[in-house]
């Protein structure tokens, strides 16, 4: 009673403002649903229209912006981790390696070399190309869901696809997320040889098949598991945070540890949540972007959709060369050539560089378009799906 009564009549507009923007956001999620059309380009349009320079600047502040977007940032990644286990990760590279690696060098490769071309050097190669390489599962899974292409054999392709993409983020994530923390080089290597030991623990705790049962008798009742689930993963984060690491990189390892019943469990329960935090996530994001920097990298963020398109096209071809299904190649071109979730997290570990700005403006941009297109692709393969 007495934390509802301190707060000041500016907290109610506040509350009130973002209670508005979240209606909006849910009747935009709505008419998406019936145009077929991903939801992430209207939450990230919201942010710029909400946020400083925006149509209507809402009145928060600066700390509540950054934990808003930490807090959606941690719970997708979790979310992201419970996806897959350790196992099926490593199925998926043995089973489909030579396309892991064409998939790597056609798309990593481009957005490192747009980088070098605007002046940001190897650490930013390093982090743009981790942009233009990872395709996000979240937007594949639901145009999957939607368009009901689950049995279909293009679409298992693209799905070892986004997985190798995800094992690959598992070390990436964490050696990024120290290189750019800028320490001097004997504190540096350190962090980057605890990061990959650390990853190394958990993939090979799971490819071990290594997992915590669920039952009553272990973890209790539906609350007491996903009290437990957020709180490791929460825990996880703060202690990341702590020593320098990214917490949204320590719940993606946390949701990777959680295998087997918990996990399938975890998914379970907490799939009505996801929603809601990838939409906070994406909001947030916006918000934090000034429109006014967008016009300076529209030209690049452009030229490298069209290569980002292109590219993805081609590993759509390559997966799906041998197949004989009736528009194989666009269908699984539209499940990878999104990019969003990861792309987002791993420009936000580059906050502190000289490029952030530049880097963040873009990143959105080439999400959005991205993004567009994809959904335009999956509507116009609609008709030859069987």
């Amino acid at each position: 009673m007495e934390l509802a009564a301190s707060l000041s009549p500016r907290d109610g507009l506040v509350l009130g403002e973002l209670g508005m923007v979240l209606i909006a956001l849910g009747i935009a999620a709505y008419i998406a649903s019936k145009i077929r059309l991903s939801v992430v380009p209207i939450f990230l349009f919201a942010g710029l229209a909400f946020g400083d320079g925006g149509v209507i600047a809402l009145d928060l502040s600066d700390e509540f912006l950054d934990l808003g977007a930490q807090w959606g940032a941690i719970l997708l990644l979790l979310f992201l981790g419970l996806e897959y286990s350790s196992q099926e990760l490593f199925a998926s590279v043995k089973t489909r390696r030579s396309l892991g690696a064409i998939d790597l060098v056609l798309n990593f490769l481009p957005g490192a070399l747009f980088a070098i071309l605007l002046g940001w050097g190897a650490l930013g190669a390093l982090t743009l190309g981790g942009i233009t390489y990872v395709s996000s599962s979240g937007i594949a899974s639901q145009f999957i869901k939607d368009s009901r292409l689950e049995t279909m054999q293009s679409t298992k392709r693209a799905i070892s696809v986004l997985v190798i993409e995800d094992l690959f983020l598992a070390p990436y994530l964490p050696v990024l997320s120290a290189l750019l923390a800028a320490l001097g080089f004997l504190s540096g290597l350190i962090s980057i040889s605890v990061a990959l030991v650390i990853t190394g623990i958990v993939l090979l705790i799971g490819a071990r098949g290594i997992q915590v049962p669920h039952g009553p008798h272990v973890m209790g009742d539906s609350a007491t598991l996903l009290l437990t689930v957020f709180g490791s993963a929460l825990l996880a984060s703060g202690v990341a945070t702590y020593f320098g690491f990214s917490g949204a990189v320590a719940a993606f390892l946390v949701g990777l540890l959680l295998t087997g019943d918990v996990a399938i469990v975890a998914r379970i329960r907490l799939a009505p949540l996801r929603d809601l935090f990838s939409a906070i996530f994406f909001l947030f994001f916006g918000l934090s972007t000034n429109p006014a920097d967008i016009p300076g990298v529209l030209l690049p963020a452009i030229l490298l959709t069209i290569v980002g398109v292109l590219s993805k096209l081609a590993t759509a071809w390559w997966a799906v060369k041998d197949l004989d299904e009736v528009g194989a190649t666009w269908r699984t071109a539209a499940l990878l050539i999104p990019r969003g979730e990861f792309s987002m997290v791993i420009a936000g570990l580059a906050a502190t560089t000289v490029f952030a700005i530049e880097l963040q403006a873009l990143t959105l941009t080439y999400v959005i378009l991205t993004t567009l297109i994809s959904s335009l692709i999956s509507r116009a393969t609609k008709s030859n799906n069987p």
